[in-house]
């Protein structure tokens, strides 16, 4: 064996008579053999570089075969290149790993799912179990417990976070506090899965939220386990960052659900039912189907006095959606604070007026008003228009009547005049108050005819003694069948009818009662 003096350094023992076998390491010597004594399956002149450690350096070896027949390995140092590429490897796959935690969390806005994505991603790429625990509920902790290769599971935990050092702190969003300063023999029975074993080293760092701490990680690992190194402990930091702002745009969302659902709750037409004798019922569809208020709207407010009318309520906003409903629901309100001079259309729609022009909406509404009172077996009507469509009358033979009431748009003009109609219903007769979403719904067999007033009032003379509910139902039957899955705007329609049963007893007014013929 002979070796340049560079080698000579390398390999102080490769003197010359030497064998390879007895100065080189294994991985060498057993390269040298198989390359000067090759298989019938071997071709050395086209075998890669090989690769080894020689005295903590990496080397690449290079056989050259010579013409006396010897093999001469050329060794260059790559021990830097090595480094960094294998630096690189590890920043692709942390990279990688990141954008799927990142696509994972924000796939879904409900917490609970978050918490279970944190904890369960955690375990599997940092340590042995992992827990994402939320900030604190009345009174209760909720905690996410993950063990490697297990399902997530939930519990409400009644613990001070401050009893476990850096957990308190995590929870208000204070910087993590080292793991070296964490004693692993503290932590407490409820943070430690069971059947988990002694614990080795503990991480804690928080989750950063919107403005708000989102919550906290906690990393656990086994005795047996090397412990986190300070680069594990700053890519958790990472990993954490991003689960932090899942989980804040969770809690985000699920708030602004529930704030909506309230508001919702107050737009939402309400349901009608018999009051005092008079039979009410209503429907209502917006203008798009995944929406649930709009611009239509109708109330009933039942009479405080017995004996006395009530009243209907039922307007169109100019304008859709949540807008539309926004000046929707500061109508409803105001002709509700209105109800004390409920008898006087005429000062209502006035006074409505001009709360709407001293508002900073632009928009105009047209409204219809309908005070209705039980006589014996008839129920008597007051209708004024405020630039709304006329309200339709069904007599008994299917006549269908026009309340000629007439009044200017709500909201437009300072100065409005109104023209109040009254009129009576026998039993089985029934008055229809509608929105022009119904009228104005285009379709039909060329899709592109307006349904109409006259489509309208041969339809409900058809309805002649219906019940309420089944002429609201028969209306927006044919509304839909007209317009197929066309655009359309909000409809509503309000039905009061003249039960044709003399009414006995109802509970508190609200339910049919005992009649009798």
């Amino acid at each position: 064996m002979r070796c340049n003096d560079a080698a000579g350094l390398l390999l102080p023992a490769a003197i010359p008579g030497t064998r390879l076998v007895d100065v080189a390491p294994a991985w060498l010597s057993a390269a040298h053999h198989t390359f000067s004594f090759p298989g019938p399956h071997t071709v050395p002149d086209t075998q890669e570089p090989l690769h080894g450690v020689i005295v903590g350096r990496r080397f690449e070896a290079h056989p050259t075969r010579r013409n006396d027949g010897s093999v001469a390995w050329w060794l260059v140092d790559d021990t830097d290149h090595h480094l960094v590429r294998e630096a690189l490897r590890m920043e692709r796959e942390r990279t990688a790993f990141l954008a799927k935690a990142s696509s994972l969390l924000l796939s879904s806005l409900n917490l609970g799912r978050c918490m279970d994505v944190t904890a369960q991603m955690a375990a599997e790429s940092f340590a042995d179990a992992a827990l994402a625990i939320a900030p604190s509920r009345s009174s209760r902790l909720p905690v996410v417990t993950c063990l490697r290769g297990g399902t997530p599971v939930l519990a409400d935990m009644r613990v001070d976070p401050d009893d476990v050092p850096g957990l308190g702190e995590a929870l208000r969003g204070f910087p993590p506090v080292p793991s070296r300063w964490i004693d692993p023999a503290a932590a407490p029975a409820w943070m430690v899965p069971e059947g988990f074993g002694p614990v080795g080293s503990i991480v804690i760092t928080p989750l950063p939220g919107h403005g708000v701490p989102a919550g906290a990680l906690v990393l656990l690992r086994k005795a047996e386990t090397a412990s986190f190194s300070a680069e594990e402990e700053v890519f958790a930091r990472l990993f954490a960052a991003r689960a932090g702002a899942a989980m804040s745009a969770a809690r985000l969302y699920a708030e602004q659900t529930a704030i909506t659902d309230v508001l919702m709750r107050e737009l939402m037409p309400p349901v009608l039912h018999q009051i005092s004798g008079v039979d009410f019922a209503g429907g209502y569809r917006p203008s798009a189907d995944h929406e649930r208020i709009g611009g239509d709207f109708y109330d009933v407010h039942p009479a405080t006095v017995e004996g006395e009318a009530s009243l209907v309520s039922l307007g169109d906003v100019c304008g859709k959606g949540l807008e539309a409903a926004v000046l929707t629901g500061k109508i409803r309100n105001t002709l509700q604070a209105l109800l004390p001079m409920a008898d006087d259309h005429q000062r209502m729609l006035s006074l409505l007026n001009t709360a709407l022009l001293s508002s900073h909406h632009t928009r105009f509404a047209t409204l219809v008003l309908a005070s209705a009172v039980r006589r014996g077996s008839m129920v008597d009507l007051k209708l004024t228009s405020g630039g709304h469509p006329s309200p339709l009358i069904i007599r008994a033979d299917g006549t269908v009547e026009e309340a000629r009431t007439q009044g200017a748009l709500i909201g437009a003009i300072p100065n409005i005049s109104t023209a109040t109609v009254t009129a009576s219903l026998a039993p089985g007769e029934s008055c229809v108050l509608y929105t022009d979403g119904i009228t104005e719904a285009k379709g039909g067999p060329m899709g592109d005819a307006l349904f109409g007033d006259e489509r309208l009032k041969r339809a409900l003379s058809g309805c002649a003694g219906m019940p309420a509910e089944g002429i609201v139902e028969h209306v927006q039957m044919l509304a839909a069948q007209w317009l197929g899955d066309r655009p359309h705007d909000d409809m509503a329609v309000v039905v009061i009818s003249a039960p044709r049963t003399h009414h006995l007893s109802a509970v508190n007014g609200h339910t049919r009662g005992r009649f009798t013929t």
